[in-house]
């Protein structure tokens, strides 16, 4: 008999331990209350967020030599296709899930509002443009990554070869 109650004390042992394991797992499943909501995204990083603000700035640009071709600069269209290639470019390096300033291709119909866009359109406002653009260029490649900084300076070289090469008048 003497094995028999050692055999009902281990199994009322052994059934308290697990009574008391079953019991810690169920109030650690209720501690968590009710479902979190699903965490922001994270925020995006320098180098995106210079893309986007890079992007913005094209867009405004090509919508202001849209306009000017628009209006009789028929010779500007090189000049504001070489910016939408350069859009097009930059919205490539933009990641998958961060939301660009604009889903597609420029099509010129935004109309600059603000920043030193802003004010009527002429090509010496152009040339000041591109001049402005292409002396901001060196300070945005601190902290990109290689092929970033590769065409950001190269859109800055573009901007200066502008500035030089647009007409005098139409």
């Amino acid at each position: 008999m003497r094995a028999r109650q050692l055999s009902r004390r281990a199994l009322l042992a052994g059934g308290g331990a697990l009574l008391a394991s079953a019991t810690v797992a169920l109030t650690a499943c209720s501690a968590s209350g009710p479902p979190q909501p699903p965490a922001a995204p994270p925020s995006d990083s320098p180098e995106t967020v210079l893309l986007k603000k890079l992007i913005a700035e094209k867009e405004r640009t090509v919508a202001l030599y849209s306009s000017m071709v628009a209006g009789g600069g028929e010779k500007l269209a090189p000049f504001r296709d070489r910016h939408q290639a350069h859009l097009n470019e930059l919205r490539k390096h933009v990641p998958a899930g961060s939301a660009a300033p604009s889903a597609g291709p420029s099509t010129g119909s935004a109309a600059p509002s603000a920043g030193p866009s802003a004010g009527k359109v002429s090509l010496s406002r152009l040339r000041e443009l591109e001049r402005e653009a292409a002396a901001e260029r060196p300070r945005q490649l601190d902290g990109v990554s290689p092929g970033v900084a590769q065409l950001i300076a190269s859109i800055g070289a573009c901007e200066a070869a502008h500035a030089l090469a647009l007409p005098r008048s139409l």
